[in-house]
Formats: C-alpha cells, sequence, structure tokens
C-alpha cells in the first residue's frame, strides 16, 4: 500500500504558479522562460504547465450527463435520473459502476497515447485532475484505489504502468490509498487490438490475479480501478472478478476515456 498523502510521485507536477512559494516558484519563472509550457495537443504556448489549449479543449468531447449508471456510457437523448442501457440490462458487468472523462476519438487520442507509449509523464497532473472531478462520486465511496497492472514483460519494455501513474495522482490528490500492487498480471496477453468483444474476454480470461500479500488488506473494500481506456469491458471485468472473488465489497472503474 502506498501513502499518497506523503508528497507527490512528480515533484513540482501539479503546481500551479499561484501555489509555488519562495525558490520553487521563481524556479518555475526561470524554467518557464527557458522552456515555457506548450499545450500537450497542439504544440502552441499556454499559461501554465499540464494545460491545453482552447481549441484542444473544445474539440475534446466531455463526457456529461445523461449516461449510463452502470457503465458510464452517454446517452444521446434525456432519460431518467439513474437509468441503464439495454446493453448493461442485458448482460450486466462484473464492475458495478464505470466513468470516463471524455470519450476515445482523434481529439482525446493523441493525448492518451503520448502519455501512454511516449514518455508523457507530465501529462499525468492534466489527466488526474480530470479523473478527479469526472470521478468524484466514485472517489467519495472508495476505500482503496487499485490501477490495472502491466505484465512485468510489458512494463520492462515500457518503463512505467500508466494507470499506476494515474493512481498515484488522483489518490494524492483526494487523500486516499494506492494499492499499486494489490492486482497482478500473471499471464502476458497480446494486444486485445482489434478484438470482438467476445475475443477480448477470452484474451484476458485468467490474466489477472490478485497479490496474495494484499488479499487481507482489500477485503471488504470498495475498490476504485483505474486504466486508461475503456473499450468492451474485458479488462475491468476480469480485474472486478479477481477482486469480488478475493473478498473486495464493490468495484468500480475509472478511466480517462471510452470508446463510444
Amino acid at each position: 500500500m502506498v501513502d499518497t498523502r506523503r508528497g507527490s510521485l512528480f515533484g513540482l507536477s501539479g503546481l500551479f504558479p499561484g501555489q509555488l512559494r519562495g525558490p520553487t516558484r521563481w524556479a518555475r519563472w526561470l524554467l518557464d522562460a527557458v522552456l515555457p509550457p506548450r499545450c500537450p495537443g497542439c504544440g502552441i504556448i499556454v499559461e501554465m504547465p499540464a494545460a491545453v489549449c482552447g481549441a484542444c479543449w473544445s474539440a475534446i468531447a466531455f463526457i456529461a450527463e445523461p449516461f449510463c449508471e452502470r457503465c458510464g456510457r452517454p446517452f444521446e437523448f434525456i432519460v431518467a435520473e439513474r437509468s441503464v442501457c439495454g446493453r448493461c440490462l442485458a448482460d450486466p458487468p462484473i464492475f458495478e459502476r464505470a466513468r470516463a472523462v471524455a470519450l476515445y476519438d482523434d481529439a482525446s487520442r493523441g493525448l492518451i497515447l503520448k502519455f501512454k507509449h511516449g514518455d508523457g509523464l507530465h501529462l499525468a497532473p492534466l489527466f488526474g485532475a480530470w479523473l478527479s472531478r469526472a470521478g468524484s462520486g466514485l472517489l467519495a465511496e472508495a476505500d482503496v484505489v487499485v490501477p490495472v497492472p502491466l505484465h512485468r514483460v510489458r512494463l520492462f519494455s515500457r518503463r512505467y504502468n500508466q494507470a499506476a501513474i494515474l493512481a498515484l495522482d488522483i489518490g494524492r490528490r483526494v487523500n486516499l490509498p494506492v494499492d499499486v500492487m494489490g492486482l497482478i498480471r500473471a499471464r502476458r496477453t497480446p494486444s486485445q487490438g482489434t478484438r470482438t468483444r467476445a475475443g477480448r474476454e477470452r484474451n484476458v480470461r485468467g490474466a489477472f490475479t490478485v497479490a496474495p500479500e494484499c488479499a487481507a488488506r482489500l477485503s471488504g473494500k470498495r475498490v476504485l480501478l483505474i486504466d486508461d481506456v475503456l473499450t468492451s469491458g474485458a479488462t475491468a471485468n476480469a480485474c472486478a472478478r479477481v477482486l469480488l472473488r478475493s473478498g473486495a465489497a464493490h468495484v468500480d472503474v475509472l478511466t480517462i476515456a471510452r470508446v463510444p
């Protein structure tokens, strides 16, 4: 378990100029003068680090109500409060609820891929702030935050787990414990890529397990699972299944984006 109340993994990340004091504030000013912060979407200069410009902001399809109470899929029309979509009624997910910041489309894809595959760790505070707002209802009820894990081979090649980076940033923001090692990816799975929904489910079946030393501390807890993108829900379901079998009381899911 990581105590996120004892400082930030990213040092200055997540701090804005108005919050900086003394030498730190001057160091930030000097850095901005030499290397001004730029929008991660289009590259133009912006006022502060970890910010997108107005044009890129307006292009992102942020998800707002009304959406499905279970999977968070946005509805195209006004519905009754706490409505559930047809897919969730026909085939309820293993997790209880899922929420996402935005739709996974041309506007959000570049930012997420830069963070995920392009060493874009400077984007973590931006995504952490968005996730904390979009998932405020889930975070208010959560006991612990757990990231979707990478297999050790993929972790070695990528050098970091983007879901763990997000989980740590969120935990620090809302003062929640983060169990980075709560879930283990026991089996290396091929990319989900263009697989069908059924194919994705088969691909991740049995791929995850709860670390034995973590099972006791997750037992009876309301777990918030963090990942970058929710596609078919196969990975989230596979993780939720093993968490619930190990004694977790409840599993919700929070992601940066979801496929429409």
